[in-house]
């Protein structure tokens, strides 16, 4: 971790008797899309919120571009860049004149006419704020996170309530900014998201991090390689399903059964078999590769979600 761009280690920040953050260590190297993936309330936000200055941690220590961000305040908000979870700015704000306006704040400027073509926001440098659709407001929010030209970018749940077109607009800017070498710290709860966007993440929930690693890596170390999901017309034992052939882990989430298999054919058969067996009906039958979220299904009992 001594030559990381971002260090976090031991992180604890309380509100009141309420720990939100929990002991959190991970560091992200330059060039590097690192994600925190979790529900919200997990402690995803006031991780972030620490590591840009904006909150006080109550233990641990952390380091971003070799600036403590509490002590260097000054000196790192020059370094840094950040997309807010929620980005409001006054209704009669023009776009270029927002990203004047916070270009004046820095040492080290973009040309504002250039992120403006590059975000696709040139016919919109003269609109009000409060007349931009939510897509360009937040492309206007990753502009101005441009502005100063920063070592490390924060983006917080950057395509939260965004249509699957402009999220994929988002995630275009995203890789673009990854071919860029530029370091990224991104938070977000969509699975597809953290599976195409970074090249490790962090998974945490209730302020801990519960697993950390490539997509690659930790969706290999799932339970088994394929995620078969059932429903079915009564009841049936957890236990009972994962003794079954082929079948290597199983567990009841959200009144469907989760089950992962090495062998899924057999796995398959030997469901149906049991079921006829029982007298239980097969509702829906779901075949998929493992994911982040049966890597959280796995350790937590529970779905990765909103």
């Amino acid at each position: 971790m001594a030559n990381s761009i971002l260090q976090v280690e031991n992180l604890v920040k309380r509100y009141g008797e309420v720990e939100a953050v929990r002991g959190v260590s991970f560091n992200v190297e330059e060039g590097e899309v690192f994600g925190l993936l979790g529900p919200n309330g997990a402690g995803k936000t006031t991780t972030v919120e620490i590591l840009e200055g904006l909150r006080t941690p109550d233990g641990g220590r952390v380091s971003v571009c070799g600036f403590d961000p509490q002590r260097d305040s000054d000196a790192l908000k020059h370094q840094i860049g950040a997309a807010l979870q929620s980005t409001s700015l006054p209704d009669k704000l023009r776009v270029m004149e927002a990203l004047r306006l916070f270009a004046s704040f820095y040492k080290r400027r973009r040309n504002p006419e250039e992120l403006l073509k590059r975000f696709g926001l040139e016919e919109k440098r003269n609109t009000f704020y409060s007349q931009l659709s939510g897509g360009q407001k937040q492309r206007l929010a990753l502009a101005m996170a441009l502005v100063n030209d920063p070592k490390v970018l924060f983006f917080d749940e950057p395509t939260a309530g965004l249509d699957p077109q402009v999220r994929r607009e988002i995630y275009d800017i995203i890789e673009e900014l990854r071919c860029e070498k530029k370091t990224i710290l991104m938070t977000t709860h969509y699975i597809e998201e953290a599976e195409r966007l970074c090249d490790r993440v962090a998974i945490v929930d209730h302020g801990k991090v519960i697993a950390l690693g490539t997509p690659r890596d930790l969706k290999a170390h799932s339970g088994g390689s394929t995620r078969i999901e059932v429903r079915l017309s009564k009841p049936e034992s957890d236990a009972t399903l994962k003794s079954l052939e082929g079948v290597a882990d199983a567990r009841v989430v959200d009144g469907a059964y989760v089950i992962h298999s090495n062998r899924p054919p057999q796995a398959i058969v030997s469901i149906v078999k049991h079921l006829e067996a029982q007298g239980n009906e097969l509702i829906s039958l779901e075949i998929a590769s493992p994911s982040l979220e049966d890597v959280f299904i796995e350790m937590t009992g529970r779905r990765l979600r909103d």
